[in-house]
């Protein structure tokens, strides 16, 4: 074959290759997509410090966010060795080693690189409350041992604060609308959507000094100091919430012990909330030490006494009724107890932390009529103390107090805050949500990211699977052509 086949040859090939190189080019212009790439994720680490425990839990969110809320899960919960951080007042550099182990263990899952713009925060409940009216230099050393320990960690340290019982009592209401998806969803069409109106439920929480109740009440709010308001996902919220001092679980049995003390005469003291059988010796000294206790302390404190269980339920209902001020709301519409305002309740309830508890350990989570409930609380109470014990082996100290926190709970529930055998199926007693902790630290933590700044996602050009796969075939198509070319003129033999 002559030149002129060869250039011919070489001519097609090129031609070739240069259609099918600008068909590519086409593919990739004007058939691409803009697309956002997934941002990182951010954490933030927040410290329950309880009057009985405290707990560390680490959140994740993705960078950027919904309505300026970050969408948050739990990444970890760990609880840290020892008890609550009130209870080192004669030691407060121990309050602070306490939290390490927990600490360890949130650097560990948050990657590095994300340490020094990761929040880090204390937040210390009713324990520390009561410490601090008690004696403030011992709350204030405490606080000061904390962010010792926690302010030389590689996070950014937010501070160790003094949470007010209001604020615990609505950033645990967020939490439980939030994990319940009733603030806000995720649509089979793959967005995050504002719910329904009406799905809002009320929050009961219980810890060791104090309890709270939250809601979404039917009217106003006619008082607005137990007013909570706040903006999430673009809405406003607005719920009833009040805190009760000195009536958590742990100075409820307090108060209560110390009320039959000054009832008793000499060093035996018949408890009717204890089971038959139960005898203990006690150190009275103990029980005056809480600012919750009032009563005058015995004069021999020295003197040790004897504590006997009888085992009656109807009494013991009788001595905790004595912890309220029930008069106080005689003539009033909206009154719980001891003075304080409510509106009626209204909605479903999610009861958690003691509440969850004492309801786990008697078998009554599983939405039984009230009825069911009263009489098995009671057949409970009224087992000999010997019974219970083979029946309930490894229970500890608390084994003695559920049949007092059960009849507490009945109390609180429907003579404080006004509950009805109507009302009552509404409450679920839960200690997880959506297979997340129930606790103020996720509200505060929603809160949070609303202070944090959010990434913008990146933006990336992309094509569909079809208009990709054309486009590789072409770009192929194009590479081999070009090769042939090359190879038609270093190959083909010259004439």
């Amino acid at each position: 074959m002559g030149p002129a086949w060869r250039q011919w040859v070489l001519t097609g090939l090129l031609g070739a290759a240069a259609a099918s190189g600008l068909t590519t080019l086409l593919l990739i212009l004007l058939e691409a997509t803009d697309v956002l790439l997934p941002t990182s994720s951010k954490f933030g680490v927040v410290f329950d410090a309880g009057s009985s425990h405290t707990s560390l839990f680490v959140y994740r969110w993705p960078a950027h966010k919904e309505n300026s809320t970050g969408v948050v899960s739990q990444a970890l919960a760990c609880q840290a060795e020892g008890p609550g951080i009130s209870s080192y007042a004669s030691n407060p550099a121990q309050a602070g080693k306490s939290l390490r182990g927990c600490l360890e263990e949130a650097l560990a899952l948050i990657p590095e690189a994300q340490h020094q713009e990761t929040p880090l925060f204390l937040g210390a409940t009713a324990g520390m409350r009561l410490l601090s009216q008690k004696n403030s230099s011992q709350a204030r050393d405490i606080f000061e041992a904390v962010t010792q320990v926690l302010g030389k960690s590689p996070l950014d340290f937010w501070g160790a604060e003094l949470l007010a019982g209001q604020d615990e009592g609505a950033l645990g209401w967020i939490t439980i609308n939030y994990v319940l998806g009733a603030l806000i969803q995720y649509s089979f069409s793959g967005e995050w959507v504002q719910p329904p109106e009406g799905t809002l439920v009320g929050a009961l929480d219980m810890g060791g000094a104090s309890t709270q109740i939250t809601f979404v009440p039917g009217g106003p709010v006619l008082d607005k100091s137990t007013q909570a308001a706040f903006r999430l996902y673009g809405l406003e919220h607005s719920a009833y919430t009040h805190s009760y001092l000195c009536f958590g679980r742990d100075q409820m049995l307090n108060r209560l012990l110390a009320q039959l003390v000054q009832s008793s005469s000499g060093l035996l003291v018949r408890h009717p909330c204890y089971h038959s059988g139960y005898r203990a010796s006690l150190s009275p000294a103990a029980l005056y030490e809480s600012p919750c206790v009032h009563a005058a302390a015995p004069p021999d404190l020295a003197r040790n006494l004897t504590v006997e269980g009888t085992g009656n339920p109807r009494a013991c209902v009788s001595a905790i009724r004595g912890l309220f001020n029930f008069s106080s709301c005689q003539g009033r519409r909206h009154c719980a107890f001891d003075g304080v305002y409510q509106p009626p309740v209204r909605g479903p309830f999610y009861a958690f932390s003691n509440f969850y508890y004492t309801f786990h350990f008697l078998n009554l989570t599983s939405k039984r009529p009230l009825a069911a409930v009263n009489a098995t609380i009671w057949e409970f109470c009224q087992r000999p103390w010997k019974q219970v014990e083979a029946s309930s082996p490894g229970q500890g100290r608390w084994l003695r107090d559920y049949c007092t926190s059960g009849l507490y709970i009945l109390t609180l529930l429907l003579e404080g805050y006004g509950f009805s055998e109507e009302t009552w199926p509404g409450i679920e007693f839960r200690k997880q949500a959506g297979g997340t902790d129930i606790s103020w630290t996720l509200g505060y933590m929603l809160n949070l990211t609303g202070m944090i700044p959010a990434e913008v996602p990146a933006q990336w050009r992309a094509q569909s699977h079809g208009v990709w796969a054309a486009g590789v075939t072409f770009a192929t198509l194009t590479l081999v052509l070009t090769l042939g070319a090359v190879a038609s003129q270093l190959l083909w033999p010259r004439g």
